[in-house]
């Protein structure tokens, strides 16, 4: 059964920068593999190399805070660019912070830090549904 049309792409601004990473975060994913997001939300951007069968996200890099610009739905699997380059793919989402904000959790080889791949604030995000979708 086919569930998933198209959909249009959410939009954001890095509204700050984070820097750390850590090994032993624990995080945890949710059970839902979307979720909506309104304008004017600001959730975090976290990178992990885990994926979405590990019990407990513990190797992350944090790399900042986007401001949701055009809402919509972020589902797992999205491509998620910032600045034009591709992050990786969305893993989940991690609600220890819920209702504040989420954890969104990006799939990639090696988590890196904002700083590690020269993010800069204002700059442009974007969740993209992937083209296998």
């Amino acid at each position: 059964m086919v569930e998933d049309g198209d959909k249009r792409s959410v939009a954001g601004v890095l509204v700050k920068v984070l820097v750390h990473s850590r090994d032993d975060r624990g995080m945890r994913l949710e059970e839902f593999a979307s979720r909506c997001v309104r304008q004017g939300e600001v959730h975090e951007l976290v990178t992990t190399d885990h994926g979405v069968d590990d019990p407990s996200i513990d190797r992350v890099g944090f790399l900042g805070f986007t401001e949701i610009s055009h809402g919509g739905v972020i589902d797992r699997g999205d491509e998620v660019r910032i600045g034009g380059k591709l992050v990786g793919t969305v893993l989940g989402f991690d609600a220890c912070h819920f209702p504040n904000h989420y954890n969104i959790l990006i799939h990639r080889e090696t988590p890196v830090t904002g700083q590690d791949i020269a993010l800069r604030p204002e700059s442009a995000v974007h969740f993209v549904q992937s083209a296998g979708k």
